[in-house]
């Protein structure tokens, strides 16, 4: 079996950019700021290269954002094009620069006491998962290229591969097309006998673009291949509903959001494996920057009890 990848993968859409320069401007909220995110000082985060990073991977920190390369190709100077949210609730695949290369951080807890629910702000419904959970660690989410890995033949089309949980180093095969983000497999770093990869026929699609509040859709697939080196096959179907908008408040600062609600269920024939809900709240030019996953067979659809918690960190 692979590990239970939804919300993994939900925030693996780790594109931060910006190009407000009005770190000093007071916010409330993600939609006050041109960058898109208010930091926990009350002042708008701004964006600046760095031509220091390798490879113009993606630097998370407090107050400065390293812009990201879109698919239109790198500027002259820079070697980086800024995505700019503009706000309008929809999250378009311009607003999702994704590929090889970025990198941001995540604070993770599990077995967290969670709630999915939100209050309402002065009209504005507010998710906050800023503060401390039990066993929190920060992780480093990296987007790989596939070039030169060992799994790269059986996935001609992948864009990048990242890893999907803390708790395992199995890592998800991506791509990334002008309308969805597929998860085309899940693969083991390594090759050998103990290997995984388990491709998805046809792939997930994580997201779809553009996204906006009341989208619906869904996958059906066939899972199959080897697991830890062993024969596997079984159905996976899974359903995602853009259910709600507001304000996300993770370590890193408050960012505006879609909230998407995915279901997951795995089969075997007429057996059940597993269930699991996820909830990914997405930003624009940010991707995902938290989620919160169920514990298997959950039956609430605004639970309490999360088996991962991840949220954006500086």
């Amino acid at each position: 079996m692979r590990p239970l990848f939804v919300s993994i993968v939900m925030s693996l859409t780790v594109g931060l950019a910006g190009c407000a320069d009005g770190s000093g401007m007071a916010c409330r909220v993600g939609a006050d700021c041109a960058s898109g995110v208010c930091n926990s000082d009350g002042t708008c985060g701004r964006s600046r290269p760095d031509s220091g990073a390798p490879d113009a991977a993606t630097t998370v920190t407090p107050d400065a954002f390293t812009p990201i390369a879109s698919d239109a190709g790198p500027t002259p100077d820079t070697g980086v094009r800024v995505c700019t949210p503009n706000g309008d609730g929809t999250i378009t695949r311009e607003e999702s620069p994704l590929r090889a290369g970025l990198y941001a951080t995540f604070r993770i807890a599990e077995g967290a006491t969670v709630d999915t629910v939100g209050t309402n702000v002065s009209g504005e419904r507010r998710w906050d998962l800023s503060g401390s959970f039990t066993g929190d660690h920060d992780e480093r989410v990296e987007l790989l290229a596939p070039a030169g890995a060992w799994w790269s033949g059986d996935y001609p089309l992948a864009t990048y591969a990242a890893r999907l949980s803390g708790s395992s180093d199995n890592l998800g095969v991506f791509q990334i097309t002008d309308t969805a983000l597929l998860l085309l497999g899940v693969v083991s770093p390594e090759d050998g006998v103990t290997r995984t990869n388990l491709e998805n026929d046809p792939p997930v699609e994580v997201l779809r673009f553009p996204l906006a509040e009341g989208a619906t859709w869904s996958t059906r697939t066939t899972v199959s291949g080897v697991a830890v080196g062993v024969i596997a096959a079984y159905t996976e179907e899974y359903t995602f509903v853009a259910d709600g908008h507001g304000v996300m408040a993770t370590p890193f600062g408050d960012v505006d959001v879609l909230r998407v609600r995915s279901e997951l269920e795995r089969t075997s024939g007429f057996a059940t494996l597993d269930t699991r809900r996820t909830f990914a709240f997405v930003g624009e030019c940010f991707g995902t920057v938290a989620t919160i996953t169920s514990e298997s067979f959950e039956t609430d659809s605004e639970f309490t009890r999360a088996s991962e918690v991840r949220r954006l960190a500086p």
